[in-house]
């Protein structure tokens, strides 16, 4: 008898089939997206009545039993790793959505509720031809094996791209190993399992998201607890439980704590060989933002960025990027303009990086909110990139 791959959804099968290698038998490919792209608030809607429709094959065989436990790990921008007002309400479409179901009970992402939960659902929204795509993954806690998938195009004509609060105030981007593996479970097809760097550190994860939920509501002290107290793990070695650290401390004006914990920053993102700081130009300029809130900072960013750089002995390539706005030349030779600019910085702080770091202007070619607003919302647009590269090359 032929089996359909909508079996591989049913959870008494689930073990079995992925403990044999479910994914030499589902494939990985890209999920299929419809062409048309919807407007937000119905492509939201769309996307997570899709997923709990998807789910219908194995819940169904819940009738007469207790409803299960359901936490969602808030949703993600793929491309920059935040959490956004767009994404909250993603979230607030699938809790609304989980609640109405039957069979479903959905419980809040917390350590201490995972224990009991039985599914997780992840989603992101990610930059695509005609839209933003909307990614959402149903999970089985026990198994780690995807049960459902489901990927919708949404217009961005409604959709506020502003990041939230910790978010916003971060100096790097948010995207490291354990961010992006978050984002492949969002896309892996169902009967193959999540990825097992992210589901690895799903406990951190709820902890996290209970330190930025108390950084948000300005409880900074109890905030700084939480991250010091991930940290002190192996699996709160991620760059949010380091920026926060660095947040909180700002945050509480322990001006010494915090610049300790930015090089801890910016050590870790050298050893993953990617960093993204979120300095912030005047329009059209290579001087800082005028506004000192925002600046202040900068300084001491750049002595440990020139500091972390000097210890680790590394080459780099300082990558410049723009908004989109203005013409194509002008934005190429003003994001080299910056590059340089940072160059020249760092280089007064250590004198050997002058001939260890070279510069580059990518323009907008490689936007990651492309809204050319110009504000906090395309912040990391004209962000400044250093990659580690080969001395030799």
């Amino acid at each position: 008898m032929q089996i359909g791959t909508r079996v591989f959804t049913l959870p008494l099968l689930s073990s079995l089939l992925l403990g044999i290698g479910a994914s030499t038998l589902v494939g990985c490919s890209t999920p299929q997206v419809a062409a048309e792209a919807l407007p937000f608030d119905r492509a939201i809607r769309a996307a997570a009545d899709a997923l709990l429709d998807e789910a219908q094959p194995f819940s169904s065989m819940l009738a007469g039993s207790d409803r299960r436990a359901v936490v969602l790990d808030p949703t993600l921008d793929a491309d920059s790793g935040q959490q956004t007002s767009a994404t909250q309400q993603l979230d607030v479409a699938i809790s609304e959505r989980v609640q109405q179901a039957r069979y479903f009970e959905l419980v809040p992402f917390e350590a201490a509720n995972l224990k009991s939960a039985k599914y997780l659902i992840v989603g992101s929204m990610s930059r695509a031809q005609g839209g933003h795509r909307l990614d959402l993954a149903l999970l089985d806690l026990k198994t780690g094996g995807v049960l459902a998938q489901t990927s919708v195009l949404a217009r961005l004509d409604a959709a506020d791209m502003k990041p939230i609060g910790y978010y916003r105030d971060s100096p790097v981007l948010m995207k490291d190993e354990t961010v992006e593996g978050y984002v492949r479970t969002t896309l892996t097809r169902p009967g193959n399992l999540a990825d097992a760097g992210y589901l690895g550190r799903i406990g951190a994860a709820a902890s996290i998201n209970d330190a930025a939920r108390l950084y948000n509501s300005g409880r900074y002290r109890e905030a700084l607890v939480e991250y010091r107290g991930l940290a002190a793990t192996p699996a709160g070695n991620q760059i949010r439980v380091l920026s926060g650290i660095y947040l909180s401390s700002v945050k509480l004006g322990r001006t010494a704590e915090a610049e300790s914990a930015f090089g801890r920053l910016v050590a870790y993102g050298l050893a993953q060989k990617n960093l993204s700081v979120k300095f912030l130009f005047n329009p059209g300029s290579t001087e800082f933002w005028a506004d000192p809130r925002l600046t202040t900072a900068y300084g001491m960013w750049l002595r440990q960025i020139a500091r972390q750089a000097s210890n680790a002995k590394i080459c780099m390539d300082i990558v410049g990027h723009t908004s989109r706005t203005g013409p194509e030349e002008v934005n190429d030779s003003l994001s080299a303009r910056r590059a340089l600019f940072i160059k020249q910085k760092l280089s007064a702080e250590a004198t050997e990086l002058a001939a260890r770091t070279r510069t580059i202007g990518m323009g907008s070619r490689h936007n990651l909110v492309g809204s050319g607003t110009d504000d906090v919302v395309d912040a990391p647009d004209r962000r400044v990139d250093f990659a580690i590269v080969d001395c030799a090359a």
